[in-house]
């Protein structure tokens, strides 16, 4: 990519009063500022990137993008935007049209960092595939993406993220897909909407930005199918629907349990049919790609010297539909020891989080599951719900759960399952500390 200051201005509106330089990098994070990058200045929650500013042109930086002009800094190698965030995302907008290959943008309310990844990994198959970095998928992560674009790639695989209104509708228009793909659409952020239809339509907002003659692709089996495909309707005749009864015709075997993981299979299969490759031969490789950790990842761990168990790292999220297809994953697994689930609450549920909550509770009560853990006070309505014959322990916080696993619970040939909201319940922690004893 051959990227200037001057370009750099001219994409922003700015004037270009300095040298024209060749751009390295584009970065927000001014550790790592070297010669030759530009530095966004974007204002968090905790800190301010404006007041890094000095230090980043002092480190040659070549230039700052600022929503205002810094005292004690080279004015001559700042441009000053009203909003640092939406330059960003104009940046990376120009070196998206730049790119000569594929575009495909995914969002979803679950298993979208793994679909994206299934994706990259199959079409790795077909040619040269660059990808968004784990699940960078927000204001900041979608700009990140583009800007650090391979221009030398085939396809692209982009992954958006939401928890409002408006906000795929902004990434998207960033992105410019040529496939648009929603993997489900659940409860996630419930409590910012009116409703579940409600976050159906705003994951739909990303037929938005979809190009000319681009193809949608869309779970047919998820909440508001209807509403999804028809805004995909909207804006292109080019639409593949997967799901139970509408599955790619390939025959192929997935390395997890759980009907999730066809889900996501299913999904890349439908990219693959979009962009008119062999289907079969994409198929034959999904065998060979595992769950991510955090995300269904599975683990072989000792106990003792003699004894090992199964840890089933699905601690990254704790979204409800998520959360219910990881236990009917456990269920069904076959285990010559017990079944162990460490669930912890799960967030941003507002009125509807006692509901749900008592859903798992009673999904559990239908299983072969042998022992249940909860964590945090919303899983007490949980753990209400189990029958007797299903041992049950609580625990305040993520505290001590860890030693009440080792040197209590577990036995050798056991499975355990551990999810939740990954920022409320900290889960991730625990199973950070079980891998790393038990590896």
């Amino acid at each position: 990519m051959e990227l200037t200051t001057k370009k750099i201005a001219s994409i922003l509106g700015g004037k270009s009063c300095f040298s024209d330089e060749k751009i390295a990098k584009i970065s927000t994070d001014s550790r790592t500022i070297q010669k030759g990058d530009v530095f966004i200045a974007i204002k968090g929650e905790s800190f301010d990137g404006h007041n890094f500013v000095a230090e980043v042109l002092k480190k040659s930086a070549c230039l700052a993008v600022v929503e205002h002009l810094v005292e004690g800094a080279d004015k001559n190698k700042q441009i000053v935007v009203e909003d640092t965030l939406k330059a960003y995302g104009q940046i990376g907008a120009y070196v998206r049209s730049l790119f000569q290959g594929v575009v495909i943008g995914l969002t979803g309310s679950s298993g979208k960092t793994t679909t994206k990844e299934e994706i990259k990994f199959i079409l790795s198959h077909f040619g040269k595939v660059y990808a968004t970095i784990g699940n960078h998928n927000n204001f900041v992560g979608v700009p990140e993406s583009l800007c650090n674009l391979d221009l030398s790639a085939d396809y692209a695989v982009v992954e958006m993220g939401m928890s409002a209104k408006g906000e795929i509708s902004r990434l998207t228009s960033y992105v410019q897909p040529d496939i648009a793909l929603i993997t489900n659409v659940y409860p996630m952020h419930i409590e910012f909407f009116e409703n579940l239809k409600g976050i159906a339509k705003a994951k739909a907002e990303i037929f938005e930005g979809l190009k000319t003659g681009g193809a949608a692709i869309v779970n047919a089996d998820t909440n508001y199918a209807d509403v999804l495909i028809q805004k995909a309707k909207e804006k292109t005749n080019r639409i593949f629907l997967f799901g139970q009864n509408n599955k790619p015709e390939a025959t192929f075997e997935t390395q997890d349990e759980g009907l999730h993981h066809l889900y996501n299979a299913w999904a890349t299969l439908s990219v693959v049919q979009a962009l008119g490759l062999d289907v079969q031969k994409a198929a034959s490789y999904i065998k060979d790609f595992a769950a991510l950790a955090g995300r269904g990842k599975k683990h072989t761990l000792k106990l003792n010297e003699s004894d090992t168990y199964t840890l089933i790292d699905d601690s990254y999220s704790g979204q409800p539909e998520a959360m219910k297809l990881a236990i009917e994953a456990l269920d069904k697994m076959p285990s010559k020891g017990r079944k162990i689930a460490l669930l912890g609450k799960m967030a941003e549920l507002g009125e509807c989080s006692k509901e749900k909550h008592l859903e798992i509770g009673k999904l559990v009560s239908k299983t072969n599951i042998d022992v249940v853990v909860g964590v945090c006070p919303e899983m007490k309505d949980m753990l209400a719900c189990l029958p007797a014959h299903i041992k049950q322990y609580y625990f305040e916080n993520k505290e001590g759960v860890c030693s009440f696993l080792l040197n209590q619970l577990l036995q050798n040939e056991d499975i355990l399952l551990i999810k939740g909201a990954r920022y409320s319940s900290k889960l991730y922690q625990v199973a950070e500390e079980l891998i790393k004893k038990g590896s």
